[in-house]
This record gives C-alpha cells, structure tokens and sequence, in this order.
C-alpha cells in the first residue's frame, strides 16, 4: 500500500497538470497560437535551462559510482538500438519512427525519478548520476533519430547530420550542464536564480500544452502504438535490465531503485517538445506521455512489491 501511495503521489500530480491544459484549452482560455509559442520556447529555452540546471548542479565527485555509471550506459545504448532497429522494420511511417523510439526509451529522470526517490528514502539517491549517465545520451539519440527519419527520403551527408545533432538547443544545454559538472564551475548566485526560475517553468508548461494540444480521436488512431511504446518504457525494458543490475552489478536498495527509475520511469514530457518542433510524430509522441504517465503508478508500484518481497529493496 505504501509503495501504491509513493507511486501515486509521484505520478498523479503530473497527470492532473496534463487534464489542467486539456481543460484550459477546451474553455478557451488557451490558444493554439499560445501553444506554439510556449513551445518554441520550451524547446529553445526552458527545457535547455531545466537540463543545465539538473546536471550542472549534480555534485559528480559525490555521487560517482562507476559500476552503476557504466550500467546505465549499457542499458541506454542497448535500449536505444533494439528500438530503433524494430522500429524501421515494422512502421512504414517515418514520422512515427522517431516519436515511437523515443516513446520507448526516454525516461523522466530529471522530474519523476528524483521526486520518486526522495518520496522513498528522502533523498535523491544515485538519480543524478543517472541523469549525467543517460541525459546525453537520450538526447544524442533523439536528435539523430528524429534526423535521420525526417530526412529519410533525401540523402543525408554525415556533416549535415554532425552539425544537426550540435545546433540542437536541449543537447547543447545537456553538454553545456555536463562541462560545468566534470569542472566543478559554478554559477553566480544572482544568475543562479535566474536560471532555477526559468528552468521551474519547463515541466509544468510542457506538460500543460501536452494536455492542450492533446486530441482523444487523433490519440485513439495512435492507441496500438502508444500502448506498445508504453509497455516497452515500463515493463519489457525494466524486465530485462534489473536481472543484471541484481545479479551482475549487485545493486541493492537506493541504488536498485535508482536503476528501476532510470529503466520504468514514464516518459519525458521533452520528447513531445523534441518531437513536433523536430518534424516527428507529435500525436504519437503526446499520447506516450500521457498514457507512460498514466500507467507507471500501476506499474512502478509492482517492480517496487515485487523487488520488496524477493528482499532486494
């Protein structure tokens, strides 16, 4: 029951934010010229800040482990790959390659994960190191994916792609965060206040305009491939990852836990933000999010019973 309430007061107040722009943009108080300039600046901006902000200030002398450092990047590269290959055999539609892989792989690390955390042992555990782990790497791969889909039908030069990847402004905040976290440079205080607030804005808009632009009918014709994308993020790739953080790394208690998160958390809300200002399959993209959100309260709270009864956690 504990882990249900946990898993609930994680997930639920983001699900409430999505129904809050659902809402707003039914009554008219939101606009769909509103949407597409919060989303031009979520995707330019705030989520770049929010991704600085989350990495840059991870203390990575403190919170190094590199056995559970190199796991997460053996499991997000072998994550990433598997999809990306399944998924341009089986959908014709270019489109929706890069929203479904995303979908399937990109986790909420930086929001849910260290929220859920916190919610459990009252600290954030190894989320952090997680998030240096594998937000470089979500997001290298989101720009490549999303690329080399959309440009599928012409003939795509390596410098072009190169210079792509590097322009794109959530990897630059990535990297720029990741420089700051290996230097141990710091922020002024004045400017450091800046940016948290700016940063505090990126999650709760995202996830709001998810909400406003999110179309039940156009949703219902993805259903099939958002519901696998879903069962991929939260149950198939947890299913076969944690044998080896238990069995092979040794990962017990916190450090379990921070593996589950980074495997089952619910999708990024950055992913739909990537997605449509990217070319991909916005519809697809909006509807893993909501249906990830929706479901990992069930789902984490049984890799958390589960986990708790063999005596791993």
């Amino acid at each position: 029951m504990d882990n249900l309430v946990f898993s609930l007061n994680s997930t639920v107040p983001i699900f409430l934010i999505i129904v809050l722009g659902y809402f707003l943009r039914r009554i008219g108080i939101i606009t769909e010229d509103f949407c597409s300039v919060a989303d031009n600046f979520n995707y330019k901006i705030a989520i770049p800040v929010l991704l600085f902000n989350d990495i840059s200030s991870s203390n990575f002398s403190e919170v190094f482990q590199f056995d559970f450092f190199l796991f997460c990047l053996i499991a997000t590269i072998l994550s990433i790959a598997a999809i990306w290959f399944l998924a341009r055999r089986f959908l014709s539609d270019r489109a929706a390659v890069g929203a479904f892989v995303q979908g399937s792989y990109r986790g909420s690390i930086a929001v849910f994960g260290i929220a859920f955390l916190q919610n459990v042992y009252g600290h954030s555990g190894l989320a952090p190191l997680a998030v240096v782990a594998a937000a470089p790497l979500y997001n290298i791969a989101a720009v490549l994916i999303l690329t080399t889909e959309m440009s599928s039908n012409k003939k795509l030069k390596t410098s072009d792609l190169i210079l792509s990847v590097l322009k794109n402004p959530i990897l630059d905040g990535v990297l720029i965060g990741m420089l700051f976290s290996f230097s141990g440079l710091t922020t002024p205080v004045i400017l450091q206040k800046s940016i948290s607030s700016v940063s505090s804005l990126a999650t709760p808009l995202a996830l709001i305009i998810i909400g406003a632009v999110f179309d039940w009918k156009k949703a219902l014709g993805k259903f099939r491939y958002s519901l696998t994308a879903s069962l991929i993020k939260l149950v198939f790739i947890p299913l076969v990852f944690l044998p080896f953080a238990i069995f092979l790394f040794g990962f017990r208690d916190a450090a379990l836990v921070s593996a589950l998160i980074m495997l089952a958390s619910p999708n990024a809300p950055s992913s739909y933000i990537m997605a449509k200002n990217m070319g991909g399959d916005s519809v697809l993209a909006s509807g893993t999010v909501v249906m990830t959100t929706l479901l990992s309260a069930f789902t984490l709270t049984t890799w958390m019973f589960v986990l708790r009864a063999l005596n791993f956690i």
